[in-house]
């Protein structure tokens, strides 16, 4: 049972012996065993055999992307190194404009070409990056999909310790990475940010992958109902319904729920500069993740993020307070959906 945000941060996991090295690196390596006797990693018809295999594949490709990102990082820092010349023509051109106090149609046909040049030349290195935020975001799915390989064959490393030795200190901290390397969306000029940017829900027709977190509503075991931080590991199109683990051992459960108890998290972060109506704004009602804990509560918008890196200020429903709401915390976007109950509990 879930209990109380300040009473979940006072909660340890207990120690759980962790797959010693040799245990790993037996499981990893060829199995020589006569088949009979062959350990379930390596039967290739298994599901952990073929798990291991999509490991190996992953790092494979993992590193030929990473090869192709270092290469376009290369090229970013040429491209700007080429084009450094013409920006310090066009400063030089300006200063001789004004030293001369006249803007002679000589001045204007160079600074013609030199403005269509500098165009150019960002568009072009803007075109890189583009393509190193692409190469970005592949490693990134491979990570995942390479994650719940390796749970489903069993197999872990020390960066990666498996979800049921996780302690809480761990589990915070790894939470807070997810929020921060959440990619920022950053489109073409006339582009409008896609649903599951910041505050724009999933189209009506969408459907969560394994792995993917959502905000789950679950019952307790005293019958009250939860909104918690989850991960899916399945959905059935027969019945409509996912099957999610609670991302907090504490719970140590799998529910299967139906879509409208599940709100996928937002996959992008919202530009408050560029697209500051994917951002949820003041005083709207929310569900927000509690510091420090794996529980989403209703609260309402104190102040919408007003730079990329920004969270946003919130104001949880609280009534140990005498206004009923709980002074400003911050709460980063990656953990701000919408909130489909509308009448205050």
């Amino acid at each position: 049972m879930r209990r109380n945000p300040l009473a979940r941060l006072e909660t340890t996991r207990p120690m759980r012996r962790r797959t010693t090295a040799s245990m790993r690196s037996a499981c990893l390596s060829p199995c020589t065993a006569p088949e009979p006797q062959r350990c379930r990693q390596h039967l290739p018809g298994s599901s952990s055999g073929l798990a291991t295999m999509a490991l190996v594949s992953a790092d494979s490709r993992i590193a030929e992307l990473l090869g192709e990102l270092h290469q376009l990082i290369k090229q970013t820092q040429e491209e700007r190194s080429r084009s450094e010349h013409n920006l310090v023509n066009i400063q030089k051109t300006h200063e001789r404009m004004q030293t001369e106090n006249k803007i002679s149609p000589y001045y204007r046909t160079k600074l013609r070409g030199l403005y269509t040049t500098a165009k150019a030349d960002a568009e072009a290195e803007c075109n890189i990056l583009r393509k190193a935020l692409d190469k970005i975001a592949e490693i990134k799915s491979l990570l995942e999909e390479r994650r719940i390989a390796a749970k489903i064959a069993g197999l872990y490393n020390e960066s990666e310790p498996p979800r049921k030795t996780m302690r809480r200190g761990v589990l915070m901290t790894l939470l807070q990475q997810s929020a921060m390397t959440l990619p920022l969306w950053i489109g073409k000029p006339g582009d409008k940010p896609p649903p599951l940017c910041g505050a724009i829900p999933a189209a009506s027709d969408y459907v969560a992958k394994p792995g993917d977190k959502v905000a789950a509503r679950v019952k307790a075991v005293d019958g009250d109902e939860q909104w918690i931080l989850a991960e899916v590991v399945s959905y059935s199109h027969a019945t409509n319904k996912y099957e999610v683990d609670d991302i907090d051992e504490e719970g140590k459960e799998r529910h299967t729920l139906s879509r409208r108890r599940i709100i996928p998290l937002p996959q992008w972060k919202a530009n408050p500069e560029t697209d500051p109506e994917a951002l949820f704004q003041k005083d709207q009602l929310v569900l927000a993740l509690y510091p420090q804990t794996t529980c989403f509560y209703r609260a309402l918008i104190h102040a919408p993020p007003q730079r990329p890196q920004d969270d946003y200020s919130v104001l949880f429903e609280d009534t140990s307070y005498a206004d009923g709401y709980s002074p400003p915390l911050n709460v980063a976007q990656r953990y701000v959906v919408a909130c489909k109950e509308t009448k205050k509990k």
